[in-house]
């Protein structure tokens, strides 16, 4: 199975500290932990901000993931080897007990054709008694041999397939003549007379049973004619028996389109029902691309395991992506309030009331002793300075300033000027739509019974914020109806004058907004000086209204 693996995510519609801290915590838990590979991932699209950090790192964006619920692929899958379609049903069956399985999958390369059970190999003894079955399953004279343990005394066998009927020649020549057509398949033992009649009728072949020597007058008769001949050790008796058995499997074989399989990113809940339902004991298991991957039973389903996740910067269930109740939490690392989300077994929680989950991570590396790469200082130096608005932010703690120092020397930037950038590349929202806008920081929270949501966008300068505003004035009343919350707000912040403009949708919102924060005038969007962080300033102030 090889080495475990851990996705190591942040929160979704995440910011630049949520894919920063995943990068780089998944880096220091690779150099101190061997028994497991970390994976950073993502629960969301990323932000022009957090692009232009990657870009500047020379990093890939985290693979995206939407669901963490156990898929097929994270069960056991038996890799059961598929079989060519001109296979013989005995052929099969001894792959089956030599697997111990009662279905083979039939592939043609990579792709699925069709399954032949145990079930199907039965037909071909207990209920096929058509003596043109040969031909009519275009069964291959090299099957038979292979089939009967035979020798080809003469004739060619390759790629050459049975045309007539199957008899057994124990009448005398005179009534053999009346019952053999031309390519019919003639059993025989050691009477000269009988496999004559049997080539000068034109017979497609004859089978010699017992090792009956054939003479070398029947040989090249039947050669001249284009007769085959096979010799067997089996008596007639057996070779009859066996003869079914050289059909390939194909003929019984369940076409593909008729078949009942799943995909490797298929999740196990929704599929259990399905398998529940049917008789069937194996299902097939095929990737995205369509290729065959293997077969699973209801029995492996049972050994589903869950996912291993770490969650960064966010503890709050309503932030996490979706399935988190169906995934094994292994850490959490943070710098927000305690939020709603469960685990059954104890987990390694690391919460601080710094500025950024990255002054966390960079912490960690200084306390295990890992050296701090160029590529991972940028990147937390990044987030620090997204999260503290370049050490504005009330948020903003000595620990995050001297984190983020530090990191810059490392990275050899100035973070001074490297932030200013940084905020400009993410404050170029021309390109993007008032819903994507509204929705790129946006967090979810539960007080009391009521759930709010409240989005984040970080500008420069109070022209491009009178402009945003004008903009996402004409979404938010569709944020409720989209988002099924009860109250939503959006801060729009300039980070050079350190205020924030809010709207707000949602029963009693402007009024909790206002009480918040004694906001006595009228004017509305709602301006808020001073008020740059969601965390620390602008959520507790709304939740102590709200519970007041």
């Amino acid at each position: 199975m090889g080495e475990s693996k851990v996705w190591v995510v942040g929160h979704k519609n995440p910011d630049t500290d949520s894919i920063c801290s995943a990068i780089s915590y998944a880096n220091l838990k690779n150099q101190i932990t061997q028994s497991e590979l970390y994976e950073p991932k993502r629960a969301g699209h990323l932000n022009e901000e957090t692009q232009f950090v990657l870009k500047k790192a020379g990093l890939k964006a985290p693979e995206y993931i939407k669901d963490v619920r156990p898929q097929v692929k994270d069960i056991e899958i038996r890799r059961t080897k598929g079989i060519n379609r001109d296979l013989s049903v005995r052929k099969a069956w001894e792959l089956m007990k030599g697997l111990d399985v009662v279905t083979l999958p039939i592939t043609e390369g990579e792709n699925l054709e069709g399954l032949v059970t145990i079930g199907d190999v039965s037909k071909s003894y207990f209920e096929v008694f058509d003596n043109k079955i040969l031909a009519t399953s275009n069964t291959s004279f090299t099957n038979i041999v292979e089939t009967l343990n035979g020798k080809v005394v003469t004739g060619n066998v390759e790629n050459n397939y049975v045309k007539g009927k199957l008899l057994i020649g124990v009448a005398n020549p005179d009534i053999l003549e009346e019952m053999i057509d031309e390519g019919d398949i003639v059993i025989l033992g050691n009477r000269y007379e009988a496999q004559l009649c049997a080539i000068e009728m034109s017979a497609g072949c004859i089978i010699v049973c017992e090792g009956a020597r054939v003479s070398n007058t029947i040989s090249k008769i039947a050669s001249d004619r284009g007769v085959i001949v096979i010799s067997t050790e089996y008596d007639t008796y057996t070779v009859a028996r066996l003869m079914n058995q050289a059909i390939p499997v194909s003929f019984f074989m369940k076409q593909r389109e008729k078949l009942i399989g799943f995909k490797t990113r298929d999740y196990i809940e929704d599929i259990q029902d399905i398998m529940a339902k049917k008789r069937f004991r194996d299902f097939p298991i095929e990737d995205e691309e369509g290729k065959y991957v293997g077969m699973i039973s209801r029995r492996n389903l049972l050994g589903a395991g869950k996912k291993n996740i770490i969650l960064v910067d966010h503890n709050e269930k309503t932030q996490a992506v979706f399935g988190i109740d169906n995934a094994q939490i292994q850490e959490i690392i943070d710098h927000h309030r305690l939020g709603s989300i469960e685990t059954i077994t104890p987990v390694f929680f690391r919460n601080q009331p710094l500025g950024c989950t990255c002054t966390i991570v960079y912490k960690m590396y200084r306390e295990n002793n890992i050296e701090i790469s160029k590529t991972m200082a940028l990147v937390m130096c990044s987030a620090i300075l997204s999260d503290t608005l370049i050490f504005k932010s009330p948020t903003c703690t000595w620990e995050d300033e001297a984190a983020a120092r530090d990191l810059a020397v490392i990275a050899g930037i100035d973070p001074e000027s490297y932030g200013r950038e940084m905020f400009r590349a993410g404050s170029n929202l021309s390109e993007k739509t008032e819903e994507e806008i509204f929705y790129q920081d946006f967090k979810r929270f539960s007080v009391n019974d009521t759930n709010i949501g409240v989005g984040q966008v970080n500008v420069m300068g109070m022209d491009e914020v009178k402009i945003l505003v004008e903009r996402e004035l004409n979404y938010i009343p569709n944020s409720i109806k989209s988002t099924g919350l009860d109250m939503t707000f959006l801060l729009v912040t300039d980070i050079m004058s350190e205020a924030s403009y809010v709207i707000c949708q949602g029963k009693n919102a402007l009024q909790i907004l206002k009480g918040a924060f004694n906001v006595e005038n009228d004017d509305y969007p709602v301006l808020l000086k001073g008020v740059v962080s969601r965390k620390k300033q602008f959520l507790p102030a709304i939740i102590d209204e709200m519970q007041s």
